[in-house]
């Protein structure tokens, strides 16, 4: 993912300039501004203010998040208070990234099944994060509403193939930033998906002509 550290060249004086550097358009930039979603720009007097490159990739994170990663303007907020508060990428950061995602877990929902599972694998997952480990249990139980059999080591082997992925995403998490670290992580959740999905499918061809050849 690109980085959002954006070096200002000068100040963009009218919200029209800012508008013309950004492609965003004036009115959406106001929202934004109303929302609470972009920052105040520096007042040069009653009617205009001074914007920067911060803005601008504020603008860029911003529409990220509400396009292709699908964020309601709540959630989008909720994100990006994380991103203001936020001194350094960290584990607490990327968890609320990653809460933004997945639908909220019932909180009197028993979640035993799933967490004897990611504690069987050794996986540290945070105490916290109810919604993730209701996610894995709707996918097992969706499994076991379908009659599929998905025998444990299938399933661990999953797990293996995932500890892979996530080793090899987070070797490449940006750190300069909150902000670009946000960014690779919930678009990198969002627009990685159908790739590994895509991957997996090809491979599977990969291994079956080997397996069991050509024809």
């Amino acid at each position: 993912m690109e980085s959002l550290a954006i070096q200002c060249q000068g100040p963009i004086v009218r919200i029209s300039e800012l508008s013309r550097t950004s492609g965003v358009p004036t009115a959406t930039i106001k929202y934004y501004l109303r929302e609470r979603l972009l920052h105040e720009g520096r007042l040069t007097s009653a009617t205009q203010a001074q914007y920067d490159g911060t803005h601008v990739a504020r603008l860029r994170l911003i529409r990220a998040l509400l396009g292709p990663a699908g964020l309601s303007v709540v959630k989008a907020r909720q994100v990006l208070d994380a991103v203001d508060d936020a001194e350094a990428p960290s584990n607490e950061l990327l968890g609320i990234a990653h809460g933004t995602l997945v639908d909220p877990a019932d909180p009197d929902r028993d979640l035993s099944r799933a967490e004897q599972i990611l504690h069987r694998w050794g996986w540290r997952v945070s105490p916290e994060d109810r919604d993730g480990r209701a996610a894995l249990q709707d996918a097992l139980e969706g499994i076991d509403a379908a009659g599929f059999d998905l025998p444990e080591e299938v399933l661990d082997g999953y797990a293996r193939a995932m500890l892979d992925v996530a080793t090899t995403e987070i070797d490449h998490l940006p750190t300069e930033s909150p902000a670009a670290a946000v960014r690779y992580v919930v678009l990198g959740t969002v627009l990685n998906e159908p790739l590994l999905l895509a991957l997996r499918r090809l491979a599977e061809q990969h291994v079956s002509t080997l397996r069991f050849g050509a024809g």
